[in-house]
């Protein structure tokens, strides 16, 4: 009997190694709330589907050589016109990885490749800015943000007028010193052009000196920050939105705010 199981695994391991990884267009979001594209150079993207990787991996601290991510996690890459992108995590189901800064102007062309097998090309739609707001994982109708000292903006911890607040983000374009793809940058870097940003707060915009600083998050591949000082009077939780060059984030997120 122990035998007989023994052959049937090596046969249905035989048939997973076999499926070539399977998603569509229509399964590439942003990592940022699982919204659907564009997609901006220096981007945080997530894929769905199957067979896309023989198990779940995470990086580590071993897997970063010289600041920089890697390109392939347990035999999964992720090619985007022909170059391997910097991979953050891969599982059968989904993987997460950076759209590379160098990329455009044309749309990239997106394959995983599992164990030599290689998935469908898909197109990506790409804009110069397509800024994406994270989620709180315990109330995803806000986003995540923080104080200065890092601690949580949340609906039991909220902000109130005047604070200071963090507003964490993906997507928001070129910086004043772009990254190599995958580096995790020891430097801050500001958006290159800070006239194209706006933020608004319950539908009002902010005034631009209240912005501190919009750029690059240290140590962090594709993760942006905006630190801004909120006005002294707000509405309970207001909607908070964040426009690049005209391209905004999801509509409809909350700032814990009372």
């Amino acid at each position: 009997m122990y035998r007989s199981w023994l052959v049937l695994a090596f046969l249905f391991a035989g048939i997973a190694r076999g499926q070539a990884p399977s998603y569509s267009a229509a399964s590439v979001v942003s990592t940022a709330g699982y919204s659907a594209g564009p997609f901006a150079p220096n981007s945080m993207v997530t894929i769905f589907g199957t067979t896309l990787s023989r198990s779940a991996q995470g990086i580590t601290p071993a897997d970063i050589q010289n600041n920089m991510l890697p390109t392939e996690l347990n035999s999964t890459q992720v090619f985007i016109d022909s170059q391997p992108a910097p991979l953050f995590y891969v599982s059968d189901g989904q993987i997460n990885f950076v759209l590379p800064g160098t990329v455009g102007p044309a749309p990239p062309v997106l394959r995983v490749v599992r164990e030599g097998l290689v998935g469908p090309a898909v197109t990506l739609p790409l804009a110069p800015a397509a800024p994406f707001l994270f989620l709180l994982p315990s109330a995803p109708a806000y986003i995540i943000a923080s104080r200065p000292d890092y601690s949580a903006i949340t609906p039991a911890a909220p902000a109130h007028g005047g604070d200071i607040a963090v507003i964490w983000a993906t997507g928001m374009g070129k910086v004043q010193r772009n990254p190599a793809p995958g580096e995790l940058p020891n430097y801050t870097s500001p958006l290159a052009d800070m006239t194209a940003l706006q933020v608004t707060i319950g539908g009002t915009p902010l005034d631009p000196s209240r912005i501190l600083y919009a750029g690059l998050t240290p140590l962090s591949a594709a993760l942006y920050q905006i630190n801004l000082i909120l006005p002294n009077s707000l509405p309970n939780d207001p909607e908070i939105r964040v426009f690049v060059s005209g391209q905004g984030s999801q509509a409809g997120l909350k700032l814990a705010v009372r």
